[in-house]
Parts: C-alpha cells; structure tokens; sequence
C-alpha cells in the first residue's frame, strides 16, 4: 500500500513545498498505523503492557529487520550504505534510544516516559518539515 501510496505522496509533498524527508515519515507513518491504532486501543482500555508491546514490537519488526536485511544486502553487492539521517537526526536518534534504555531498564514504564517519548517524536517532526 505505501508503494503505491508514495508517487501521490511525492507529488503532495512536491506542491506544498516541503522537504522530501516527510515523503518518508508519512511512508514509516502508513507502515505502522495499524500496529499503532491497537496500541492507542490497548492504552486506552488501560491495558498499557499490550500497548507498549504493540508499538514497540511492530516499530522493532519494521526497522529492526528492515536495515540488517539491507545492510546485508548492501555489503554483499559492494554497494555503498547512507542511514540517511542528517546531523539532527543522529542527535534525535541517540536520545531517543538513551530515554528508551532509562524507560525500559526498570520493566516499567509511566506516563512521564511517554511524554519524553512524544516530545522527542515531535522534535524529529519539526526539524523534518522546518531544516
């Protein structure tokens, strides 16, 4: 679906002026919106274990499969290898995986963690669509 998804996508994101980035956020969006609509569900029933282990297993599915697969693939065909991460997004990655690691680390999770977590989120939107 997001591949047929993405010329219209491009194209949007062409006519509103915005950095092509966001053609891959609402990509990464798509892939995980059924995952992350039970999630929603799952924390709203109060059922937060389910939640966490939803959002968390689709997203470590989808990426953690997806990059080895093509770093795998790209080392074999002596193809070059680009995270395409700027230097912001470096940062914005290093912190969420240390707020990750301090959220995780206990088996437990609170609200607060989640807020850190949707700020972080936010500020990878912003510095997307505002460079």
């Amino acid at each position: 679906m997001a591949k047929t998804l993405s010329p219209t996508l491009e194209a949007a994101v062409t006519q509103a002026d915005l950095p092509r980035a966001v053609v891959g956020v609402a990509i990464a969006a798509i892939v995980l919106l059924p995952e992350g609509v039970a999630a929603v569900r799952a924390a709203l029933s109060n059922r937060l274990q389910t939640s966490l282990n939803l959002a968390l297993g689709s997203a470590l599915a989808t990426i953690g499969l997806t990059i080895p697969a093509v770093t795998i693939t790209s080392f074999f065909l002596g193809l070059p290898l680009a995270l395409g991460l700027d230097p912001k997004g470096i940062v914005l990655l290093a912190l969420t995986l240390f707020v990750s690691a301090l959220s995780l680390a206990r088996g437990r999770t609170t609200v607060l963690h989640g807020a850190v977590h949707v700020v972080i989120f936010g500020a990878y939107l912003l510095t997307t669509i505002v460079p």
